[in-house]
């Protein structure tokens, strides 16, 4: 089995790839550093944890999706496609440039609907599959200074819950874990714990896990 990341970095990204290669999953790495990425299968390998990095830009919508397909196309075995990107940039409704706000939206939104959209078929042909959701609390608690990155997160948390409908009548699991607060290591939101709950939500399973989960700080 295969587990996808799209938004792989050292935080959250890399301890998923951790928590879920010792389980027993190969890692599938979805970034724009490459330099990185290679660092990270090496670390990885490492860990004896197969991996393999992609380098691509979300907030390229086009390129992206046909990325997408071209990687579900390559790897009909992922089990799980994780959509862990964001986009973080200062200034508020009044002065964040429009371009900056759409490149946003295409990272934290778009790029999540292109992998479900190009995963969907493979991932209902497994017996056990999921779509997971790196939330974050600036849905839930908007802030004018952040505001693209609160709308990006609103986005990304009401495609997740709009997937639990649309997953209804197949294995596909939906789920979220809404991260309200800094991510910090030795802090309740310390990545591996992070990546601990979602390992808990593949765990218990469709049905039995909770759709959304809240990590305060």
């Amino acid at each position: 089995m295969k587990y996808l990341i799209i938004g792989m970095g050292p935080g959250i990204g890399w301890s998923l790839a951790t928590t879920f290669g010792k389980a027993g999953f190969d890692i599938l790495m979805v970034a724009r550093n490459e330099e990185r990425l290679r660092d990270m299968e090496q670390r990885l390998a490492e860990q004896s944890i197969v991996s393999k990095g992609y380098s691509a830009d979300l907030a390229e919508p086009e390129a992206f999706v046909a990325f997408m397909r071209q990687l579900a196309a390559e790897h009909p075995d992922t089990a799980v496609v994780h959509y862990n990107a964001s986009a973080f940039h200062l200034g508020s409704p009044l002065e964040l440039p429009l371009d900056t706000f759409i490149s946003a939206l295409h990272t934290c939104v778009t790029g999540a609907v292109a992998a479900v959209q190009a995963f969907y078929p493979i991932l209902q042909k497994q017996s056990r599959a999921a779509f997971f959701f790196t939330g974050g609390g600036s849905a839930l608690h908007p802030n004018a200074a952040t505001f693209s990155l609160s709308i990006g997160k609103a986005g990304l948390r009401n495609l997740a819950l709009s997937l639990v409908e649309a997953c209804a009548g197949s294995s596909v699991q939906v789920g979220t874990v809404t991260v309200a607060g800094m991510v910090k290591s030795g802090t309740p939101l310390d990545p591996d714990l992070i990546a601990a709950q979602f390992a808990v939500l593949w765990e218990q399973g469709k049905g039995k896990a909770a759709v959304e989960v809240l990590m305060e700080g």
